[in-house]
């Protein structure tokens, strides 16, 4: 089945927004494991508004799945995941002020810039993924930069899945297709959720692992924790 990886950052938002430790990130993600998600993942951004860096460093010794750490490649940001050493680091070509991340690499403009970090990365013993539209010529060159994956951006296809569903998996299937043609492993997230995590599991080939957060920690606020992880897994079977 394709594997599911938690991003908590929502829950760090929570905690932030009062000050203090409630809710717990570090307890949060500990039983998001035991609820049988595959993954936990985690965004720090420079102004910390919602994932901190301390909290990177708490997580790393306890996460017994698959740690995943996804940010923009800054000298801090390289230095603390050689340091943390996850499974696996998602590099997403966002500025520190986006709100969210909205687009994926240009890996055709930044080719020699992403195959220096990944580089680095792998030599520390770091599986990698780069954040990608589906755009094909971006996802060929990806396998030049030496990534191991690639994670599609999936908000366009939530973003026309109610109107004509068809129509927005169709990129996602044939750009998973060329991206195991030359060899990387396809993850995917952004704004995938209950409604349309299933057709886009179905329709899209080669899915190793899907990174759901926002969606997933509001749910939960309706269906509880335990019950919402296990309604995504559900859908990924």
């Amino acid at each position: 089945m394709t594997r599911l990886s938690v991003n908590i950052n929502k829950i760090a938002t929570i905690r932030n927004a009062r000050g203090g430790n409630v809710p717990n990130v570090v307890e949060a993600a500990m039983n998001i494991e035991n609820y049988g998600a595959h993954g936990i993942t985690v965004h720090p951004r420079p102004d910390e508004r919602h994932i901190r860096y301390a909290d990177v460093m708490d997580l790393k010794p306890l996460v017994k799945t698959e740690f995943n750490i996804e940010g923009y490649p800054s000298e801090d940001f390289l230095k603390m995941v050689v340091a943390v050493k996850p499974h696996q680091v998602t590099l997403v070509p966002d500025p520190p002020d986006a709100l969210t991340s909205n687009a994926g690499w240009d890996t055709v403009k930044n080719a020699s810039y992403l195959k220096d970090i990944i580089a680095h990365l792998q030599e520390a013993g770091i599986r990698t993924s780069i954040f990608l539209d589906t755009n094909l010529e971006n996802i060929i060159h990806a396998a030049h930069t030496g990534t191991n994956r690639v994670e599609l951006y999936t908000e366009p296809y939530a973003d026309l899945y109610l109107r004509n569903p068809e129509a927005a998996v169709a990129p996602f299937a044939e750009a998973a297709k060329r991206a195991a043609e030359v060899g990387l492993a396809i993850n995917a997230g952004h704004d995938l959720n209950l409604e349309n995590l299933r057709y886009f599991r179905e329709c899209v080939p080669h899915l190793a692992e899907v990174s759901i957060g926002h969606a997933l920690i509001s749910d939960a606020l309706y269906f509880g924790l335990e019950k919402t992880v296990g309604m995504y897994l559900d859908l990924l079977k």
